[in-house]
């Protein structure tokens, strides 16, 4: 079996996971002195959010040189040495590949702005005003026109997300050319793969306003294989928001040559009002969740694999989205970290999800860090939103939740810093640590460890077939993996009241594989459910 199908990814913010230098900024060296804990947890690979040099327009997304390290995180060396330090441990570093877009500090674009008969003019999109203004009406992602006017030449440049960020133009042959030359130089490091920022974009054509899938995308993705990671032991998985069950196969099926493997992101858009934008909010459909779970375990085409995951650095907290981050933060962010890791797929950890951290709210825009958020707030006061309204959203929706400090100890600063953090710590951090949850056999973080092993040791969960159960119980998200004469029983009371149900005529389970309560023993012909109780029994 491929390595990356048993593995599990812990994913490192790493401006936020560990400062070595008392800076208040997190870095390489911090995250080298954190590779026990990583080792300890049962990790196989890291995904590392950018770390390339960077004027973090859009903390680091923005790169402006792909081959050097952001003097925030260290150097090179550093990186070197991580890689080295990390593969002693059986542990691979996956790189964030950003190639969508470059920052306008890139040396590709003040080359390309430079002049209209510069050789890397067409490294970027650039067009004609219309009428005057604007190409056309494109939106940024970040808010705003997506076209910036450049005075000197008198075009536009194409920005899908900050000014700060021009879009790469992909049908110049060149550009794709230095970019395979770029992932090959990294991949010589010795590092195991790559996560693909927004790669669903760089087949856009602009002027016929198709930004996402567009028609030369495959292409680019089958000749970046080619004459790149096709060539190496690599895995790839491609950030693609559209994906789902019925596509997968046209971005990772393995015999087409293009990414090892797809990330699911469809249950993420269900506590979202239908075509608006995820700042507008809504109950979360939990009927819809099951089934959106249940529509990519049971439709996947056999030879495609996927990617599990709750939250990341661009999402809340998962324990504050979708459990109860006050009275049961524990018990209901055990009871996701079980429903996710007993499904198909390559689960992935976001930092500090394995000890329930949970979301920031903050009282004052000035406490955001987060572009995106900054943009959000000041388009919607100028279109009349109260500030209530806008804060709401921002404390359900906004990226800094996820952006916080990690939380290594009950101090001031969590551990993870000696100076000021670029950004607070959550002020739960005394009750919210890595320290006590180590302390703690029965923790969160135990938990994690727990799933981690049971991964590693049962073909069941990675190989196994998948039935919901009870898929119209509105408290209930129970399914069945079976595999080879084998069947587990999951069950999880997905809400904060106690819930009474029946699963069998037998009286009892044959066998508890785990429970976020400790409990041994379970009769099938009547369960009564503890608020986000969660259990696996083999029956």
């Amino acid at each position: 079996m491929t390595w990356w199908k048993k593995a599990v990814i812990y994913q490192i913010y790493p401006r936020s996971f560990q400062d070595s230098n008392g800076d208040g900024i997190g870095d390489i060296p911090g995250i080298i002195s954190r590779l026990d804990y990583l080792q300890h947890l049962g990790i196989r690979a890291i995904w590392l959010c950018p770390v390339y040099a960077s004027p973090n327009d859009d903390n680091g997304y923005d790169v402006s040189n792909y081959l050097a390290i952001h003097p925030d995180f260290g150097t090179m060396d550093d990186m070197d040495r991580l890689i080295k330090e990390a593969r002693k441990r059986d542990i691979r570093i996956i790189m964030d590949l950003v190639v969508n877009h470059s920052s306008d500090e890139h040396q590709w674009f003040i080359e390309s702005k430079s002049s209209s008969d510069s050789p890397y003019r067409d490294y970027y999109v650039w067009r004609d005003p219309v009428d005057g203004k604007e190409p056309n009406d494109l939106q940024s992602f970040f808010g705003g026109s997506a076209w910036e006017f450049d005075e000197d030449s008198g075009q536009y440049y194409l920005h899908l997300f900050s000014k700060k960020q021009p879009d790469l133009n992909w049908e110049n042959k060149d550009m794709r050319m230095d970019t395979y030359d770029m992932i090959k130089t990294w991949l010589d490091k010795g590092i195991g793969g790559f996560r693909l920022d927004v790669i669903d974009l760089i087949g856009k054509k602009p002027d016929e306003k198709i930004l996402g899938n567009g028609p030369k995308m495959f292409d680019y993705i089958e000749e970046m294989n080619r004459e790149s990671f096709g060539q190496y032991d690599a895995m790839t998985v491609g950030e693609i928001w559209g994906a789902r069950p019925e596509n997968a196969a046209d971005y990772a099926d393995p015999n087409k040559d293009r990414f090892s493997k797809v990330l699911m992101f469809e249950h993420l858009t269900l506590d979202e009002e239908p075509g608006k934008a995820k700042w507008d909010l809504a109950e979360l459909d939990f009927i819809q969740l099951k089934k959106v779970f249940n529509h990519w375990q049971t439709n996947m085409p056999e030879v495609v694999w996927t990617g599990l995951f709750w939250n990341n650095h661009d999402t809340p907290r998962i324990v504050s989205r979708f459990g109860n981050d006050g009275e049961y933060r524990e018990e209901s962010a055990k009871m996701l970290a079980i429903l996710l890791h007993m499904m198909k797929g390559t689960p992935y950890i976001y930092q500090g999800e394995e000890i329930g951290m949970t979301n920031h709210p903050i009282s004052d825009i000035s406490q955001a860090r987060d572009i995106e958020t900054l943009n959000l707030y000041h388009e919607r006061l100028n279109q009349g939103y109260s500030k209530e309204d806008i804060f709401r959203s921002i404390h359900a929706k906004g990226r800094d939740n996820a952006r916080t400090p990690m939380q290594w100890e009950a101090s001031e600063q969590g551990g993870f810093t000696t100076g000021s953090p670029w950004i607070d710590v959550n002020e739960n951090v005394t009750q919210v640590n890595v320290e006590s949850n180590l302390d703690d056999p029965s923790s969160v973080f135990h938990t994690y460890r727990k799933l981690i092993q049971l991964r590693n040791e049962h073909l069941i969960i990675t190989e196994g077939d998948f039935e919901l159960v009870m898929g119209d119980h509105p408290q209930i998200f129970a399914y069945e993996r079976s595999y080879e004469g084998q069947t587990w029983l999951v069950v999880a009371n997905f809400s904060d009241t106690v819930c009474e149900v029946n699963f069998s005529e037998n009286k009892a389970a044959s066998k508890v594989i785990l429970s976020n309560t400790g409990k041994t023993d379970y009769d099938l012909s009547h369960v009564r459910l503890e608020p986000y109780e969660t259990f696996v029994v083999e029956k």
